[in-house]
């Protein structure tokens, strides 16, 4: 497929974006902006936050890690079903009894400021990061695919992918992105499933026998459960998985923005839980076009892309969808699919951060009225800006497989969170506020250094994902520590 083609099709699809946006952002109320008017409809949004939750990072690189980690990331996507039941039970009646924009404004009313800021600050920190990991996905593929062969930088290609974000979002915020993720779910999976049809087609296979074939097989274990020191063990990957879930969509103001403009807790609590079903399915089919991608590559002799001298598998599926003889349909169908899960979370991405910052530093609510919609339009510049920086750090520092990296990060930047949140839904103590930084910090040091030093410490032991439990338990206790005697306010 040329440059030219990809470009085009770019192009046509945001103007679709655009067009969303200028009948949805009509209004352009900070009320529209943050919460959609509390009018979205639960199955829109469940339908939309598939994509959001999987976003390019799944796209590319769940099919690519499958050479490496063959179907063991099921193991944490059944996890992942386990912690959207504590999300929809615990935590989203929590937030719409105390009717809150950003939901770190419940660790001010339970705590105080310092655990507010605290929190919001680890947010901050871990939403900048995953969206820029997402990004940086998307941009190295159009950089590789497109953009060299017009000799134009990464830099460049960087500015454009967030620019055209800014461009739809700046005026509707939610209710234009509840809209649009809903769209570029339908391309994304219309692309996967498009994908795998022909990629089977090209074997003379029906997919049910690409399922059954022996090939498959060398690529589809599931389970892993012999060696409890393997970081793919099952126990530690399920509840990683559910503890991933819990912080990274339950405790991630990006992911619960989207729940929180649905009508009602139940409404919202069946978005969750309807989503947490679809992900099982999805991400399998993922797991699958994966399998069929490694085995095309096998029996053609195409060679895992590289980058800088190091093997990319996150390229092997645009490489087979781009630049092999499989026609122009299944080009065609990556790029709608690669733009649609991309930019479904990293819209809401820039919209969530600019919504923290709004209202968890700037307290957006104690503003004068006239100059609240100047600040948030002036945030959201500042996000704009800060990405990019981000995602052309990534481009010289970033050696793993994306998805692999992005959890890994998780189990660092949302551990504090998980331990605020944990000890304040179910102590009744409250703490010495102006040390809620440093336990949070401590945990942070501490789990980094049992990660780095398990072997050696626990006999050969490797942390998995479950380090995101040992790094919110670290910051429970370290709460423990500074409990004060004054009881909870009833």
């Amino acid at each position: 497929m040329q440059a030219i083609q990809i470009i085009s099709i770019v192009v046509i699809y945001f103007f679709v974006l655009l067009g969303i946006s200028y009948f949805t952002g009509k209004s352009d109320s900070n009320n529209s902006f943050f919460k959609a008017e509390k009018k979205s409809p639960w199955y829109v949004v469940a339908f939309g936050m598939v994509g959001a939750s999987l976003s390019g990072v799944t796209f590319i690189s769940v099919p690519g890690w499958v050479q490496a980690s063959q179907f063991s990331y099921m193991q944490i996507v059944f996890g992942y079903l386990a912690g959207y039941f504590v999300i929809a039970y615990i935590l989203l009646p929590i937030y719409y009894r105390t009717n809150i924009t950003s939901i770190y404004e419940y660790l001010r009313e339970r705590f105080g400021v310092v655990s507010h800021k605290t929190g919001a600050v680890f947010f901050f920190i871990s939403r900048v990061l995953g969206a820029s990991f997402r990004l940086f996905l998307v941009a190295s593929v159009f950089q590789y695919f497109i953009f060299d062969t017009w000799n134009i930088p990464f830099e460049v290609t960087v500015v454009i992918s967030i620019l055209l974000i800014w461009m739809y979002t700046y005026k509707g915020g939610m209710r234009t992105i509840v809209w649009t993720d809903t769209l570029q779910t339908l391309f994304m999976l219309a692309a996967v499933f498009a994908s795998i049809y022909i990629i089977c087609d090209s074997f003379g296979l029906t997919v049910f026998e690409a399922f059954k074939s022996e090939e498959f097989k060398e690529y589809s274990q599931m389970f892993f459960t012999e060696d409890i020191n393997n970081s793919k063990h099952l126990l530690k990957s399920f509840f990683g998985g559910m503890f991933i879930a819990i912080a990274m969509t339950g405790l991630d103001q990006d992911m619960m923005q989207k729940n929180l403009t649905c009508k009602s807790t139940k409404e919202a609590q069946w978005n969750v839980l309807s989503l947490g079903f679809i992900l099982i399915v999805v991400n399998f089919i993922f797991l699958f076009l994966g399998a069929l991608l490694f085995m095309y590559a096998d029996k053609n002799g195409i060679a895992i892309p590289t980058i800088d001298g190091k093997i990319k598998t996150d390229l092997l599926f645009p490489q087979i969808a781009l630049n092999e003889n499989l026609g122009l349909p299944i080009a065609l169908f990556f790029i709608l699919g690669l733009i649609a899960a991309a930019y479904s979370s990293a819209d809401s991405a820039l919209t969530s951060l600019t919504t923290s910052f709004c209202f968890d530093f700037l307290r957006l609510e104690n503003q004068e009225e006239k100059r609240q919609k100047t600040i948030r339009k002036k945030v959201h510049i500042g996000v704009s800006i800060l990405l990019v920086l981000v995602i052309i750090i990534f481009k010289h520092v970033l050696d793993d497989n994306v998805i692999s990296s992005l959890l890994k990060v998780a189990s660092y930047t949302y551990g504090p969170l998980l331990g605020l949140f944990a000890f304040g839904i179910f102590t009744k103590h409250q703490i010495i506020e102006k040390r809620v930084p440093f336990v949070a910090l401590f945990a942070v040091i501490t789990t980094a250094i049992l990660n780095y030093y398990s072997t050696v410490l626990f006999n050969g032991y490797k942390f998995g994902y479950e380090l995101l439990i040992v790094n919110g338990a670290i910051t429970f206790l370290g709460l423990l520590t500074i409990k004060s005697n004054k009881p909870i306010s009833q």
